[in-house]
């Protein structure tokens, strides 16, 4: 999808941060508004139209998890990803159950966030490619070894490398082989990446 065809709202507390990523975002040729507050995007969101929104995590009206459970609760279906810098796994999966398409932890590089937006734009006609994307999720979860599975368990559920290896009885190192193992054979860049795929395929219990 073209960038001119939908909006990114950027909302953060921060105005330096909220001006360069606006700024960033402008230069690569996306249409950009900027907030300096959830409420203030929530004012906006009936009006906004084809949108995407980058959110902080961390604000003091509300958090970004907040702002995205508001938004469902509104019905307003606008595609999301939440930025910090204190991420964690308990924090991804939080964001994604509400509705994140990603979760990107400071500091990042540029193209990870552009990148991150396009895909976001995508889930304007996500309905059509869902079941294809899920069968090409399951068909890499096939190729991964029991041991695999296991530590793949492990990891979306944020356990460290020395509980998996106590856990599954197996060396640090032996955890680590694995652990490389599923990122590349999921094609995962990142482990929020790696917990959007599992919430995809239903591998977490995404109730409350």
């Amino acid at each position: 999808m073209p960038t001119s065809s939908y909006v990114v709202h950027i909302v953060d507390d921060e105005e330096p941060v909220r001006r360069s990523l606006g700024f960033l975002l402008s230069v690569m040729g996306f249409s950009v508004q900027l907030h300096e507050s959830a409420t203030s995007f929530l004012a906006a969101a009936p009006y906004a139209g084809k949108a995407c929104l980058v959110t902080d995590l961390g604000m003091p009206d509300m958090s970004g998890v907040e702002l995205l459970e508001r938004l469902n609760e509104l019905g307003a279906r606008v595609p999301s990803i939440v930025i910090t810098g204190r991420g964690d796994v308990p924090m991804a999966v939080a964001a994604m159950r509400a509705g994140a398409v990603d979760f990107i932890e400071k500091p990042f590089e540029d193209d990870v966030l552009v990148d991150a937006i396009k895909r976001a734009a995508t889930r304007f006609d996500e309905a059509a490619r869902n079941d294809d994307d899920v069968s090409a999720l399951q068909s890499r979860l096939e190729q991964l070894s029991d041991r695999e599975h296991e530590v793949l368990s492990c990891m979306v559920a944020g356990l460290s490398n020395k509980t998996i290896a106590y856990d599954l009885n197996i060396g640090p190192r032996t955890v680590e082989i694995h652990r490389a193992n599923v990122m590349a054979k999921m094609q995962a860049k990142s482990l929020p990446e790696l917990v959007r795929m599992a919430i995809a395929m239903d591998l977490l219990d995404t109730r409350s």
